[in-house]
């Protein structure tokens, strides 16, 4: 018994295999078992073959064997005086017109008289007869004076149906054998044509495989892939991969968040325009154009979006679109706009300061030492005095600072601002950094359209909590915002500055509002004939007495 190959005498050729590509793989595989199913094909084909051609030898010898049997004369000359002079040359005769390699002609006993070797005549018949002799012919395979062969056995019948010999009609397998040869180069032509075609088919695909895997191997794709996912989860960036139809291929773990979807959902298959992304986001990525550090809001998060074409032999493959966070830059950029406007407040300060000094010596050079007093006096109470009432009207202390800090970079670009005299807000429920980002955009936007207009430029600012609400209005003078326009102004994007950059801070207004169910009215201003706009927002804390 042959031994078994050791395994470690196989681990180099399966290594080899391994390193082929998945097409070469394939092709191999299945011209391998093509091969196979036509070796066994073959194998089946031939034995049916060889089947067939033993019932077709079974059925010729029996329907001849009885044929003789039943003959005219045969009866007669079986029981004459000399049955070989009479039957031999008919049997020859027989076996010359047919397919068949003996007649032979026998008495009850088995005793030849008709053979085609004459020395077998008058011996003994090898092979059974019983069953003839009870008068039932019968087919088998025996092998006799002429080899193994298929024969058949017919009793002959005498008067009163006594059986009187008996004819064995047989073909050798030999024969059989050669007529099953005959049909093995049709059937091997067929069969290496179905191999051809099978391997032809095989070729194809493994060509289209090929292109489709770029030629790489199991290995080479399983570190790919495996590497892949690993650069995808570690990066900081949100990244999304988009089909040339705008539907999402890859969404990383950090795209999800910020995009505020839950790590588990799958976004695979899902058109952007589905993803309930704010509409100037997801225009851009149903665009496909090309984007280099837009901003875009996604929820409460301000978001730095790149987006470029994925091309592979000049074909579109689709666009790749990252995404960085960039909320709390924008509030760190806020924050140092404020210090940069609390500073040049205080420059501006120093520089009144000193012309206020200058004035009050030279008053007092002048001996007039008491319009000096005078002069000082009433220029420290007034701004004194709004100090102490925003302080007073507005509860939160940032929200004042920031009041007063607009108010001073207001007036360096000759807009004075003026603070209501409803203004009375010192219990607010509403969260302190979305009063900020409300108020300060809000009067940003209304001193640009003030001062981009004729003079007077002026801007009035009002903040009351009431029982229930909060209300912030921001008027101006500037030229006023087209009634059919007034929703579009705070979609990202929008903005009347050629500068780029601009077009966030009205949308950033609007997504606070909504995340503190308030509204928003623009309306036009009837005292400063601009644009007055007014926020709404509840003012959760505050009881509402039934």
């Amino acid at each position: 018994m042959r031994e078994p190959v050791p395994p470690r005498m196989l681990r180099p050729i399966r290594r080899r295999v391994a390193r082929l590509s998945i097409s070469k793989q394939v092709l191999i595989l299945q011209l391998a078992v093509a091969v196979l199913l036509t070796a066994v094909g073959i194998t089946i084909a031939v034995q049916q073959a060889r089947s067939t051609d033993f019932d077709h030898a079974r059925t010729e010898t029996l329907a001849l064997a009885e044929t003789v049997a039943a003959a005219p004369g045969t009866a007669a000359a079986v029981q004459s005086s000399d049955p070989t002079t009479e039957l031999q040359p008919i049997a020859s005769s027989i076996e010359r017109s047919t397919s068949v390699d003996f007649v032979v002609i026998m008495s009850p006993a088995g005793i030849r008289y008709t053979h085609p070797n004459p020395d077998e005549i008058g011996k003994h018949y090898l092979g059974d007869t019983a069953q003839a002799l009870a008068g039932h012919p019968f087919s088998e395979v025996y092998t006799g004076t002429l080899g193994p062969s298929v024969r058949s056995v017919a009793p002959i019948y005498g008067a009163g149906r006594r059986i009187v010999g008996l004819v064995s009609v047989g073909i050798t397998l030999e024969r059989v054998s050669t007529i099953t040869g005959r049909q093995l180069p049709l059937i091997l032509a067929i069969a290496l044509g179905i191999v051809g075609l099978i391997g032809l088919g095989s070729w194809a695909l493994s060509r289209r495989l090929s292109k489709q895997t770029l030629g790489l191997g199991p290995q080479e794709i399983t570190r790919l892939y495996e590497h892949h996912d690993a650069v995808l989860h570690a990066m900081h960036e949100g990244l999304l991969v988009l089909d040339r139809r705008r539907r999402v291929l890859l969404a990383n773990d950090e795209a999800l968040r910020l995009l505020d979807r839950d790590a588990a959902d799958d976004l695979s298959g899902r058109a952007v325009a589905d993803l309930g992304l704010d509409p100037a986001l997801a225009e851009l990525l149903a665009s496909g154009r090309d984007a280099h550090d837009e901003t875009h809001l996604a929820g409460a998060r301000v978001l730095a979006v790149n987006q470029s074409r994925a091309l592979r032999d000049g074909r579109d493959l689709g666009t790749v679109v990252t995404l960085r966070d960039h909320t709390e830059l924008r509030a760190l950029a806020g924050e140092l706009d404020s210090a940069r406007a609390f500073a040049d407040a205080l420059s501006a300060s120093a520089h009144e300061a000193a012309n206020r000094l200058h004035a009050v010596v030279t008053l007092i050079e002048l001996d007039r030492p008491r319009d000096a007093i005078r002069f000082a006096t009433t220029e420290l109470a007034a701004s004194q005095g709004l100090i102490d009432r925003l302080l007073t009207a507005v509860g939160d202390e940032a929200v004042a600072a920031l009041l007063l800090g607009k108010i001073s970079q207001a007036a360096e670009r000759g807009v004075e601002i003026s603070i209501g005299e409803d203004t009375a807000a010192p219990d607010l429920a509403v969260p302190n950094r979305d009063l900020i980002t409300i108020l300060g955009n809000l009067i940003d936007n209304a001193v640009d359209a003030a001062a981009a207009t004729e003079a007077p430029h002026r801007v009035a600012v009002s903040l009351c909590a009431g029982e229930a609400d909060v209300r912030i209005r921001v008027a101006d003078s500037g030229a006023g915002i087209a009634p059919g326009r007034a929703d579009e102004i705070f979609t990202r994007g929008w903005t009347t500055k050629q500068e780029p950059g601009h077009g966030i801070g009205l949308a950033l207004v609007r997504h606070s509002v909504e995340r503190n169910n308030g509204t928003i009215a623009v309306a036009a201003d009837t005292v400063l004939g601009g644009a007055v706009i007014t926020v709404t927002l509840p003012n959760s804390n505050v009881r509402v007495e039934a």
